[in-house]
């Protein structure tokens, strides 16, 4: 599929995404914002894509919506579905980005604000570097959190921290960012993307069944009790294990001490 504004890269089995209005701060138009579900769905039916690197061109990772373009849809009336779409584009937004079934990274250039932050928050870790800033926006316009950030933010940093960020709008350095738990990584500033693909290139190194049916076990068993956690996690186990070849690989790499050569089959 052909982008307008973004674009798609493929090293080897990575996906580097990279969100590209420069000059807007790769604010969310209702471009890009489609463009972002239809990323997410291409790759996650590319079983040659085993891990996603997102980044945003230019000074920012992104600076949240875009007030200054079009309204989306312009004029038009809304169709039927839209009337009675509870979710919008910010809820499909963060569905899919946390529901893309293999690994996810964001890796944040420059500020991510808003429902940019949002978009941050919603994947798997996050790599920074000295110019990356967070700063959560909705109440100073006079709005509470969407994009899904009153779920992921109490999630990553605790709910004190969350209230703190949400409630006040500070701007967060990256190294305050790393402090709570924002970013998962801090590398030099020439190094972030490179940064972040070394980080999928090695969860994409490993059997990617295993990887996906971890992810999927580690995102169920945040809502749930130990006794249903356990049983996720047996349940887990018979997924990773529906690749017989990787499963052998697996263990004839162990025996031999040397890498596994992956197959995903």
């Amino acid at each position: 599929m052909t982008y307008t504004n973004l674009l798609l890269e493929r090293r080897d089995r990575v996906a580097v995404v990279t969100l590209n209005r420069p000059d807007k701060l790769n604010a969310l138009d209702a471009v890009l914002r489609d463009e972002i579900l239809a990323v997410a769905r291409e790759l996650d039916e590319d079983d040659g894509i085993w891990a996603v690197v997102f980044t945003g061109a230019g000074r920012g990772f992104c600076s949240g919506v875009d007030l200054t373009g079009a309204r989306p849809g312009g004029d038009r009336e809304p169709s039927q579905n839209e009337r009675l779409d509870e979710l919008g584009w910010v809820g499909r937004q963060a569905l899919a980005l946390y529901g893309l079934g293999k690994p996810t990274i964001a890796a944040v250039n420059g500020v991510a604000a808003g429902a940019g932050m949002s978009l941050a928050l919603a994947f798997d870790l996050r790599v920074g570097n000295p110019t990356t800033r967070f700063r959560t926006v909705f109440v100073e316009r006079n709005l509470s959190p969407d994009s899904g950030m009153s779920y992921f933010l109490p999630r990553i940093v605790g709910y004190s921290r969350a209230a703190d960020l949400i409630m006040t709008s500070r701007d967060v350095n990256a190294e305050e960012a790393y402090r709570l738990g924002l970013l998962d990584r801090l590398v030099d500033e020439q190094q972030l993307v490179d940064a972040a693909v070394e980080v999928a290139s090695l969860m994409a190194s490993r059997p990617p069944l295993a990887v996906r049916s971890a992810k999927r076990v580690l995102q169920h068993n945040l809502e749930v009790g130990l006794e249903d956690a356990l049983r996720y996690e047996t349940a887990g186990l018979g997924y990773a294990r529906r690749a017989p070849n990787d499963a052998r690989e697996a263990m004839a790499s162990f025996r031999e001490r040397r890498a596994g050569k992956f197959t995903g089959t």
